[in-house]
């Protein structure tokens, strides 16, 4: 079942994941080196979908007991 869940740890790790990559955009932004990172980029951004993907279909998994009370 922990696989089909998703914790409140794991969910700290995405916000974490999200305040880094907003981080580092606004240092490189600060620097004018945005474009020449645009694979460091893609590589963060590529690794945040993937978690954010999982957020969405785990966060609104419904376990046995709620989908059976969901039942009309």
């Amino acid at each position: 079942m922990s696989d089909q869940t998703y914790d409140e740890g794991r969910a700290r790790n995405l916000e974490a994941l999200l305040r880094a990559l907003a981080n580092r955009i606004q240092e490189l932004d600060a620097e004018g080196r945005l474009l020449p990172h645009a694979g460091e980029l893609m590589k963060l951004i590529g690794d945040i979908r993937s978690e954010l993907f999982h957020y969405e279909v785990r966060a609104t998994y419904d376990t046995p007991e709620i989908a059976e009370s969901r039942r009309i």
